[in-house]
């Protein structure tokens, strides 16, 4: 009915403080992201939830798909190879904490700066390292942001709590993806992982 869009942004809620607040994904990680679809229920947005929970929902909507979320994922691939579009993964969530630590999620004014680098396509000439557990790539610098924001692994204080932490969501996301019995090794290797095991 329209345009195929410029840009693809996935919003997570991520209560573990891992996930980057900014990250670009490859084809294949943009599918595994879709397939999974983590966030976090938060209390306040769900009845009955008092604090904030790990979720996965393949493609983000997990109870309208009528077909296997690969088949949607592979979609997905297809039309960012063909219209050479970007996608990105912008964590409204925690960072340098978890949610259980008392800490403030990622301030309004700093996603807002963020959707606006993206959109307007100054992210895509930010130099970049990559995210030692998901492997995406991640911004070092970005507009007036903080660079300690940017980089989960320079935002927690404590460096054995965050491996810690991250090595847990590492196994939520590997658990839950086992559960699609899919065997592509592409999207398989595109997802996360502990590095020294």
């Amino acid at each position: 009915m329209s345009a195929h869009p410029k840009t693809i942004i996935f919003l997570t809620c991520d209560a573990y403080g891992v996930i980057p607040p900014v990250s670009k994904l490859s084809p294949e990680q943009a599918m595994y992201h879709f397939i999974s679809g983590y966030t976090a229920k938060v209390a306040g947005t769900e009845r009955g939830v008092t604090e904030p929970t790990a979720t996965f929902s393949p493609c983000f909507g997990g109870p309208f798909l009528t077909l296997h979320p690969l088949r949607y994922a592979e979609l997905l691939r297809e039309k960012m190879n063909q219209h050479n579009v970007p996608a990105y993964l912008v964590n409204t969530g925690w960072i340098g904490a978890s949610a259980q630590s008392g800490a403030k999620r990622i301030s309004l004014p700093i996603t807002r700066k963020i959707i606006y680098a993206i959109l307007d396509g100054n992210i895509s000439g930010a130099n970049c390292e990559t995210d030692p557990y998901f492997g995406v790539q991640v911004p070092t610098s970005l507009e007036d942001i903080d660079s300690e924001i940017l980089i989960p692994s320079c935002a927690w204080p404590n460096e054995d709590e965050y491996r810690e932490i991250a090595e847990d969501l590492v196994g939520k996301f590997q658990a839950n993806f086992e559960g699609y019995s899919i065997s592509d090794e592409e999207i398989i290797n595109a997802g996360p992982k502990i590095s020294n095991k």
